[in-house]
């Protein structure tokens, strides 16, 4: 099994149990593997892809560019995501997905996947799961920004980026590898980089994390939970048959 895969059963098996059967025929996917550098575009706004892009490692966001050339990033994706699963159905991209880190992922041609989808109805339930889980994600972002402040659209993004990553195995302790920038950071939150900074230090002075370079420990998960009143219940983390 390709780490690619790897990554995604451990995301799935959260929300359902697999069969062995079931990963077998996810393994069995055809499988492209590229790329990027930080700051490339991984997927083109308006392009039509032909494959669903598995991220394997790195950082990416789903960037939606205005007229005037400023940036929302709607959402964050880690490795185990698929950052396009939807480009299946809807084929045409009204966003772009960007490498907020060096990336490397793995392309998994539309045809293989409608392929599965024929044969094995759980599967197609569970991708559609994901998909779900995504809507739920960005309905979370935009609430975040119309009616939460600053500091906490911040502390739960964290708290939301820590349950993902130890989701897939990725989280050490109540740490995690965060390489984001200030400015990305900004795109995610809606601000200026200097009012993200002063965010950042005010989560600091409140010994409710330590950030340093691109390592992110959280020390108060209790108090960051409800400074971000974070509730994890629309990532669907609960096992249960779907």
């Amino acid at each position: 099994m390709t780490p690619a895969i790897e990554l995604l059963c451990r995301s799935l098996s959260r929300r359902d149990k697999l069969t062995p059967a079931e990963e077998a025929s996810l393994a069995s996917l055809t499988q492209r593997t590229s790329h990027y550098a930080r700051g490339s575009e991984i997927i083109a706004e308006m392009s039509r892809p032909s494959a669903s892009c598995l991220l394997v490692e790195g950082l990416a966001g789903r960037a939606v560019s205005g007229e005037d050339g400023t940036r929302q990033l709607s959402a964050l994706h880690i490795p185990g995501d698929f950052v396009d699963l939807h480009g299946l159905l809807l084929r045409k991209m009204d966003h772009s997905i960007v490498a907020i880190s060096n990336c490397t992922v793995a392309y998994i041609p539309h045809e293989s996947l409608i392929a599965l989808t024929a044969t094995e109805p759980h599967l197609t339930r569970m991708l559609w799961t994901l998909t779900a889980i995504d809507a739920a994600i960005q309905r979370k972002m935009t609430a975040l920004l119309g009616r939460h402040t600053p500091a906490q659209r911040l502390a739960h993004l964290l708290c939301e980026i820590y349950t993902r990553l130890e989701i897939v195995g990725l989280s050490s302790g109540l740490g995690f590898h965060f390489p984001i920038t200030q400015t990305e950071l900004s795109d995610v939150l809606g601000l200026s980089v200097v009012h993200t900074n002063r965010t950042v230090g005010k989560l600091r002075a409140r010994n409710l994390i330590s950030w340093n370079s691109q390592q992110v420990d959280i020390l108060d998960m209790e108090g960051l939970k409800s400074l971000g009143d974070f509730d994890p219940t629309y990532l669907s983390l609960q096992s249960e048959p779907r």
